[in-house]
């Protein structure tokens, strides 16, 4: 059986209350690393990115909330560049 293609997904957030932000987090902890206060980068499965959206989307407050989803192509991601160098975390991708 062949494994489900993952995409690499930068998620970003900016959510006005500490529990539902953190409720946020501990979601996208799962399936990544945070590099930034409300930043994650992720790997999902198409099922996974739809899953953890309507996750999120019942968490926040349509009025006040965001959270943006950047999927990122496979030659886009050997392009990131992390600055100062060394607060680079070490990632692998899996190309299928």
């Amino acid at each position: 059986m062949a494994r489900a293609k993952k995409t690499f997904c930068v998620v970003a957030y900016d959510i006005k209350e500490d529990r539902k932000r953190a409720r946020v987090s501990k979601i996208l902890e799962k399936y990544g690393i945070r590099v930034n206060f409300s930043v994650f980068e992720c790997m999902f499965t198409d099922i996974q990115l739809l899953q953890v959206q309507e996750k999120i989307k019942k968490i926040l407050d349509k009025r006040s909330d965001t959270v943006i989803y950047y999927p990122i192509c496979v030659n886009c991601y050997t392009k990131i560049i992390y600055q100062p160098a060394h607060r680079q975390t070490s990632r692998t991708i899996e190309i299928v």
